[in-house]
């Protein structure tokens, strides 16, 4: 046969996008299946409350998010513009800080707390992203690499590196930042972004801080409308079932001899458990037991198991009012707070709570969404709201539990089997998907035209600059 066969198993944003860049990839020559087993767009997921429906994951994208915004463009999707909110940062007794409507004197207030840390934070974050930024342009010129640490270190050197098996606490600290600043600034946005303290690596805390900038945006009528659309211009097809088994095959490659590597992938569907044979084979799903229960059989070198858990996060979307005096405001009218941040405290019992629009529309009274790390009690609703009338629930395991030194898992599993996720270790977000899932289609295309020397290229910085 002629036609190339590649499964993509997992239809979020990652599996949707490299069903996207292996068509770009392999042209026409591809056949392309994508095993979802739920709704596609995995964690990009909506729910409905009150008739309009609310971003329940993967809700916010940042101006620099280049992939993002090319789907965007290229599926003829509009953005829905951010609304400026003021924030509080809460310490379980009193607000830390609290932004007024006035730029100048919230920046005023920054400096008189915190001295020039603001802006050496806003500096180093910038410095990161910019030599983050660098990926955009090896991807541009096809190159490829067979690990994330070996990306990142293509990215940033040592550098990026030692963020990655340190926590984000010590990078800070070795770059001289106030541990109170660390506490009342730092600590509350990584518990929002994912709902984790100063432990997590230094990579993953950069990449939360740069979630705190300005000019952040999402999709209009979803951010999932990313993957629904990527799907249908791969022109792939989908297949709706849970996979349970990928198998390692020797097939003869007929008149010529020698053998050729076969995939075969078993999965329930609703006709009951059928399999199929592929060439290549991406795996856009996390490989952990909870999420994705997929047994790999006949392997040499056998795959093995990736058990480092994943972070379970609640999401609890309010229709109703805001109890203010919980967070000790005397006079209800006073307050107007979109987005609250908490510090660690051993007694709070939510990560963050904001104000949020429905995906289209709007609505009034506003909901509010909580995110915590356990189901909240009627008796915690209750502190935390006046009144409400509708409730909506989504519990995930939403991305890695960091503690560095991190050790991710390889994106390639075998000769033909790229692994997605592995990214995940060093940061979870929507475009670190997006690059990985660039990064395996031009990895399974290096495999199998033999274009070994584009994968793993080392000063790629150097030599890009010399050629431009």
């Amino acid at each position: 046969r002629d036609t190339l066969l590649a499964g993509v198993i997992g239809a979020g944003i990652g599996g949707t996008s490299a069903a996207y860049f292996l068509r770009q990839k392999f042209g026409k020559g591809v056949q392309i299946d994508v095993f979802e087993r739920g709704e596609v767009g995995g964690r990009l997921a909506t729910v409905k409350l009150e008739g309009k429906e609310f971003e329940a994951g993967g809700s916010i994208i940042h101006p620099l998010n280049l992939h993002m915004k090319h789907f965007v463009k290229e599926l003829g999707l509009s953005v829905a513009e951010s609304q400026g909110r003021l924030m509080g940062i809460y310490n379980g007794e009193e607000f830390v800080f609290e932004e007024s409507s006035w730029y100048i004197w919230n920046l005023l207030k920054l400096f008189w707390h915190y001295g020039l840390n603001p802006l050496r934070i806003y500096m180093w974050v910038e410095e990161v992203l910019e030599k983050f930024m660098r990926i955009y342009r090896y991807q541009s010129h096809d190159y490829a690499f067979s690990s994330p640490e070996n990306l990142l270190h293509a990215l940033g050197g040592a550098n990026f590196l030692h963020m990655l098996n340190q926590t984000i606490d010590e990078s800070l600290q070795k770059a001289r930042f106030s541990q109170n600043f660390i506490n009342e600034m730092v600590i509350p946005v990584l518990r929002v972004n994912y709902g984790q303290s100063a432990s997590i690596n230094g990579f993953v805390g950069a990449v939360s801080l740069a979630g705190a900038s300005a000019g952040l945006w999402s999709v209009e009528g979803g951010n999932k409308l990313v993957c629904t659309g990527l799907l249908y211009a791969s022109k792939a097809q989908l297949i709706s079932g849970s996979v349970i088994s990928v198998e390692a095959k020797m097939k003869s490659k007929g008149h010529a001899g020698g053998q050729m590597k076969l995939y075969e992938v078993t999965y329930n569907s609703t006709s009951g458990v059928t399999s199929d044979v592929y060439d290549i084979l991406l795996i856009a799903t996390p490989l952990q037991r909870k999420i994705a229960n997929i047994t790999f059989r006949n392997f040499n070198p056998q795959i093995p198991e990736f058990s480092a858990p994943f972070h379970q996060m609640v999401a609890t979307l309010v229709h109703g009012r805001i109890n203010a005096s919980f967070f000790g405001y005397q006079d209800p009218s006073q307050f107007n707070l979109g987005d609250i941040f908490t510090m660690e405290d051993p007694h709070m019992f939510i990560d963050s709570i904001g104000m949020v629009s429905p995906v289209k529309g709007n609505l009034s009274p506003p909901v509010w969404k909580v995110f915590s790390n356990q189901l909240l009690t009627t008796e915690q609703m209750n502190l935390l709201f006046s009144s409400y009338d509708s409730v909506v629930v989504r519990k995930w395991l939403a991305y890695p539990h960091y503690s560095p030194p991190e050790k991710c898992p390889p994106f390639i599993l075998h000769d033909q089997i790229y692994y997605l996720n592995a990214i995940e270790w060093t940061a979870s977000a929507m475009e670190m998907s997006a690059i990985s899932a660039k990064n395996a289609a031009l990895l399974a295309h290096h495999h199998w035209y033999n274009k070994m020397n584009m994968i793993d290229q080392e000063d790629l910085h150097e030599r890009l600059k010399t050629e431009l």
